[in-house]
């Protein structure tokens, strides 16, 4: 989120010149101990540090429970030079320095969070809204100091435009009050299923935080099953949201009711027309960016690309590639 940062843990990849930790390559792991590592590695790419509770849950391809997770982590393969351990954090070897960040972070992130549950809550009883997730770099506590607040938005059908419009309004208040708001995907509810599967993507399912709505959320989360071929602990919401009740005001009723007339269609249709033709103007080059009537993905960053060349290069460093799931 909008500077483009929908990326799973928010912070901007490493770069490839990035020092990377090496390994031998006689080490051989267990399908869990590859897990663990490749798990930690893919944090490693937004310079994040993980708690071993999210270890578990974003445990890449495997399912396993919390304590054959630990003891994984323990193992003389693992711990003997793949991954460090220290404070209920883990790291790769060599990059430790990732834990004082990641607490620095979450402070941070404290104090974000309150805004970001009140932003969210009022977003989620604005006219068409049907979800609002908070997603990025808060979502996963690693928000640095000028970070942001991300948000996922799930709208009526056939008006969604008409929906971001009234939405840009709240970010441009919150601006003014020096509160910075990226809703940067807003999808139709006739798109739930996401496509195509990836595990950058399955990243951003699992890890947005619902505000409200968990009939959409739940129903989103079941049309995107395939994220369990990637991350088959991240079973639910990753934290509870306890936000005032989504019951949309007497305004927000008269407001849907004016927007779905044959005046409101017309709006919708030229708030799309506008917005679209300038967004893909921006878009060329970045081929993760959509912009249609059913959804507006403002990506600029090719994250995902990105994400996938900072993961491969540390697999690499590790010798773990060649049977690493990419």
């Amino acid at each position: 989120m909008h500077h483009s940062s929908f990326a799973s843990h928010g912070h901007w990849p490493v770069e490839a010149t990035a020092e990377l930790p090496t390994r031998s390559p006689a080490v051989v792991l267990s399908p869990l101990e590859r897990a663990c590592v490749e798990t930690v590695a893919y944090a490693d790419v937004f310079d994040c540090a993980l708690t071993e509770s999210e270890l578990h849950r974003y445990l890449v391809g495997v399912e396993a429970d919390r304590v054959a997770v630990r003891t994984a982590l323990a193992s003389d393969r693992v711990a003997g030079g793949f991954l460090w351990r220290s404070g209920g954090y883990v790291t790769l070897a060599g990059r430790e320095q990732l834990v004082e960040r990641r607490r620095e972070c979450a402070e941070h992130g404290a104090r974000l969070w309150p805004e970001a549950v009140r932003y969210g809550a009022l977003l989620a009883r604005f006219p068409f809204v049907r979800l609002v997730a908070v997603s990025g770099a808060l979502a996963v506590d690693n928000a640095g100091v000028n970070g942001d607040i991300d948000f996922f938005i799930v709208t009526e059908p056939d008006r969604l435009w008409l929906c971001r419009g009234l939405v840009i309004g709240v970010v441009r208040w919150a601006a003014r009050r020096g509160v910075t708001l990226c809703p940067n995907y807003f999808l139709s509810e006739r798109m739930l299923a996401l496509d195509p599967p990836s595990l950058f993507a399955a990243h951003e399912v699992t890890q947005m935080v619902p505000v409200g709505h968990t009939g959409t959320y739940r129903r989103f989360r079941r049309l995107n099953r395939w994220t369990d071929c990637f991350l088959p602990n991240a079973v639910g919401a990753p934290r509870v949201i306890a936000a005032r009740s989504n019951r949309h005001s007497r305004w927000s009723l008269a407001a849907e009711w004016a927007g779905r007339t044959s005046w409101g269609g017309r709006v919708e249709r030229w708030e799309q027309t506008r917005k679209i033709g300038r967004l893909s103007r921006r878009a060329r080059g970045h081929d993760e960016a959509r912009f249609s009537a059913e959804w507006c993905k403002g990506h600029f960053g090719r994250y995902g690309d990105r994400v996938r060349l900072g993961l491969r290069e540390r697999l690499h460093a590790l010798q773990l590639l060649p049977d690493a799931a990419e």
